[in-house]
């Protein structure tokens, strides 16, 4: 009998330095544990610096598809000398910690195997390799043949050229070694079940998919200023937009961000800017010109801690209000994907809806759910159509007409023979600028009567559960598998969840399940409990409970559980 056995479910985290690798040993496990044949789900956690400090990765390899966050640790891989340190809260007497030699030589405890990572990197060429090596002795435990991680090694490293490809691929041969000596001791052992089919899956993360949502959705403009947690989707657009006929500019700051986003969107594109709190705070005002423009854009908001500069690299759900209020009184659309089919989808919405309704439509993100990685069986790439809302003009064409339900037709520059003329200040039906008082109160009423015609298009929560439930789970966005896993775990048939991927405007459906509940509870990542808030303001409804966290952190499974047991009991 093995001392340290993982059975159907395995976490497995890896930390270090940042500089050490560590993204590229996330990379190398979680494709070769995908076409291993197990379901894989990665999240991070990293500092805001480029070298030094610890950074982690949680890599979980299970018998059953899963997209959630643990506090347990099974094995640690430690390749710096301050992982332990880094990571001693959520280290047990039940975690295999593996490290190097070096690195663990003044750790005195149960459970620790060293061994000499960094020796054998210098031999192959260098230190570098060590992470390489401590890939290939996971792969080796977790029985994936050796074949498909030379192929991994190969996609990652190949452009690198043949003299560094030769060298990883020997590191990776050798942590297959080692990985083979360890499993003969018997002192670890891990069995997930291989399910063929996984291999065909897709393994996405968070920000890929939203980004597969923009080329999907037609998008042919994107200009941003690099910000974290954004970021990601900024590279995975500039990277891939040129194969979809779209254009992706880096721009100075999000001030000219934004402008160049409504420039693009006024000549007819379909034009999108990512960025986070602090930047977005920047865009305000570029944000006020597409409502009393009538200017679509779609707006990709990544969550982190603030206020300024906050935690750059690290995640929240404190940007609600921001999105929601602003400045001026105009309808707007928020989403927040939880879920990577959501971010999807919901990308592909954002922008027919923007068309649609001439306003500004958020995708609210954070950093956790931006780099979470994990498999899905597919896409359903064909369910929502591009809409095409854009008219011919003609010689009385007018950019601001009044109309029954507050939307004018949109006609752009070129397209017909009329004139289309849009101005900052309040304007006429021509798009004139005018400061006469009737004119102004019709068109503020005009903009408000879009916000009608949005409410009988939303998107219904989702309910997860019993629909007999006694105890109503509520959360928003990210939360979304943490929390499903964690009431998989607890079995409570009263239990129900209610997971909210559109939180602005709510659907008209939201006070009935609130109201059939006999006691209600909300996670969220924030600590004024923006969304219970909201929801108190359009339904009257208050929420009786509240766990909020705002430390930088998500929540994990485990701390989800913990406090549903004390709700259900009533000791919440």
């Amino acid at each position: 009998m093995s001392e340290y056995s993982f059975q159907n479910d395995v976490s497995i985290v890896i930390c270090g330095e940042a500089g050490q690798g560590i993204q590229t040993v996330e990379s190398i496990l979680i494709n070769a544990v995908k076409f291993g044949g197990h379901h894989v789900c990665s999240t991070k956690e990293y500092m805001s610096r480029v070298r030094g400090g610890e950074n982690s990765t949680q890599i979980r390899v299970s018998s059953k598809r899963v997209c959630a966050y643990l506090d347990r640790i099974d094995i640690l891989i430690a390749i710096s000398k301050g992982s332990i340190k880094h990571l001693e809260d959520k280290i047990s007497k039940n975690t295999l910690i593996i490290g190097d030699e070096e690195t663990l030589k003044q750790v005195k405890r149960e459970g620790v195997i060293k061994i000499p990572f960094l020796k054998t990197a210098r031999e192959l060429g260098g230190p570098i390799y060590a992470n390489v090596i401590a890939a290939g002795v996971i792969s080796k435990i977790l029985n994936i043949d050796k074949e498909i991680f030379d192929k991994c090694i190969k996609s990652m490293f190949e452009r690198k050229g043949p003299k560094i490809l030769e060298g990883d691929l020997k590191a990776g041969g050798e942590g297959y070694k080692i990985g083979n000596n360890l499993l003969k001791t018997g002192l670890v052992n891990v069995e997930i079940d291989n399910d063929p089919e996984v291999k065909d899956d897709l393994l996405l993360g968070g920000s890929e998919a939203v980004g597969l949502g923009c080329f999907a959705s037609g998008l042919r403009f994107m200009s941003s200023y690099p910000m974290t947690p954004a970021s990601e989707l900024q590279v995975f657009v500039a990277r891939y937009g040129e194969e979809f006929d779209m254009i992706f500019e880096q721009s100075e700051d999000e001030i000219a961000a934004i402008n160049m986003g409504l420039g693009a969107s006024y000549a007819g594109a379909r034009a999108m800017v990512a960025t986070s709190g602090s930047g977005f705070a920047l865009m305000e005002e570029g944000v006020g010109l597409a409502k009393i423009n009538e200017t679509p854009i779609v707006i990709y908001l990544g969550q982190r801690p603030g206020p300024a500069v906050g935690l750059p690299t690290r995640t929240s759900q404190e940007d609600l209000n921001l999105a929601l209020y602003g400045y001026g009184e105009f309808p707007k659309i928020i989403f927040a994907p939880g879920k990577l089919e959501d971010a999807f989808s919901l990308t592909q919405i954002a922008f027919n809806m923007a068309d649609k309704y001439q306003v500004p439509v958020f995708i609210l993100s954070d950093q956790y759910f931006g780099d979470i990685f994990y498999n899905i069986p597919s896409i359903d790439s064909e369910k929502i159509e591009v809409e095409d809302h854009i008219i011919r003009t003609d010689a009385n064409y007018k950019r601001y007409e009044f109309t029954d339900n507050g939307i004018s037709p949109r006609g752009i520059p070129g397209f017909g023979d009329g004139v289309v003329v849009v101005d900052p200040h309040e304007h006429d039906e021509m798009g004139h600028i005018t400061e006469d008082k009737n004119i102004r109160t019709k068109m503020v009423e005009k903009r408000l009567k879009k916000l009608d015609s949005i409410k009988q298009d939303t998107i219904k929560p989702e309910l997860v559960g019993s629909s007999e439930y006694k105890k109503l789970v509520v959360a928003w966005g990210s939360n979304y598998g943490n929390i499903v896993e964690a009431l998989e775990n607890l079995q409570d048939e009263e239990l129900a969840f209610l997971y909210f991927k559109q939180v602005y405007p709510l659907d008209e459906t939201t006070i009935n399940y609130l109201k059939q509940a006999d006691s209600t509870i909300i996670f969220e990542n924030n600590v004024q409990s923006q969304f219970a808030n909201l929801i108190k303001l359009i339904t009257d409804f208050k929420i009786d409970k509240k766990v909020l966290k705002y430390d930088g952190r998500p929540f994990s499974v485990e701390e989800i559980k913990d406090s549903l047991k004390s709700f259900s009991r009533g000791d919440l």
